[in-house]
């Protein structure tokens, strides 16, 4: 018999790419699985055009936006308490294959220490390139990175393999991961609750595994621009906190002297390039809320 999926798809304020991930569906050619729709206190009429158009699908409306984590982190409990063998965890702003749950499960099902698992996924304009086949942090940094990222597919990662973090972008996980470990960590509030999941499911013994059979095609960030000074703030301040959270011994001595580092370079900035600087201050914001331990929704 196969194992109850449940597929979590969280919605905030953007109803034509969730009918459109919902209409993808359709076609999965998996069978024991089920929708959530979590909406995430959106403000225009996503809930009752979803409900026109796909009646039968459950949807929990939360009151106000609880961020990627928090919202996601409503599905999870319900799944749970559903008697769900594994969750599924997917951006609304995704299409799917009709084998993609199918190539996942099965990779799951074949290693009980295999925790978390992940699809290649492309970029929705572009069929062929990659937007990521797993990922890895680079501690030097303390950020997250994808592998293959504006790559053209040409079968260079076609290999099952372990990965240092997966996207939550479309993230399968196991209910014994989420009962060990708990769900995703809400401070983030956006970014980099993926990669913290991924090191809390390695760091107890499980494996996180990229499956390239598996594909899914992303329109990439539609809720906050890449570029922008929220998007760089949330990547700046978050990247810290998973340090902070994760990092070697090695990883936390040094922050204090990367966070000088970084403070320099954006003063520098600010004052010898303008074209810079609505950058350079949102680097700023990031380091400062890291400092001052301000997590969350960004003021």
């Amino acid at each position: 018999m196969e194992k109850k999926v449940y597929i979590i798809l969280l919605n905030w304020n953007g109803k034509e790419d969730t009918l459109e991930c919902l209409k993808s569906f359709e076609k999965i050619k998996y069978n024991n699985y089920e929708v959530i729709v979590v909406d995430n206190g959106s403000e225009d009429d996503s809930v009752s055009k979803i409900r026109k158009y796909y009646p039968k699908i459950n949807i929990i409306e939360n009151k106000k936006n609880l961020g990627f984590a928090g919202g996601n982190n409503v599905g999870i409990e319900y799944a749970i308490d559903n008697c769900a063998d594994y969750v599924l965890l997917i951006n609304n702003d995704t299409i799917v294959e009709e084998d993609f749950l199918t190539e996942l499960v099965k990779v799951g099902e074949s290693d009980e220490k295999i925790g978390l698992l992940g699809s290649k996924i492309y970029f929705h304009s572009e069929k062929k390139r990659i937007w990521t086949a797993g990922g890895k942090v680079n501690w030097l940094k303390n950020k997250g990175t994808h592998i293959g990222l504006d790559e053209i597919d040409v079968g260079q990662y076609d290999r099952i393999r372990e990965v240092g973090y997966l996207t939550g972008c479309c993230l399968l996980i196991k209910r014994e991961v989420i009962e060990k470990i708990g769900g995703l960590e809400e401070s983030y509030f956006l970014y980099y609750e993926d990669t913290d999941f991924s090191l809390r499911a390695q760091n107890i013994g499980y494996k996180c595994v990229y499956v390239p059979e598996s594909k899914i095609y992303h329109k990439i960030s539609r809720s906050i621009k890449p570029g922008s000074a929220n998007y760089i703030y949330y990547h700046v301040r978050n990247g810290l906190v998973m340090a902070r959270r994760s990092g070697s011994i090695l990883v936390k001595l040094a922050l204090y002297p990367y966070c000088l580092i970084l403070f320099l370079k954006q003063v520098i900035k600010i004052i010898f390039i303008p074209k810079k600087r609505p950058w350079a201050k949102a680097v700023l914001r990031g380091e400062k809320d890291f400092l001052l331990k301000k997590v969350g929704k960004a003021d």
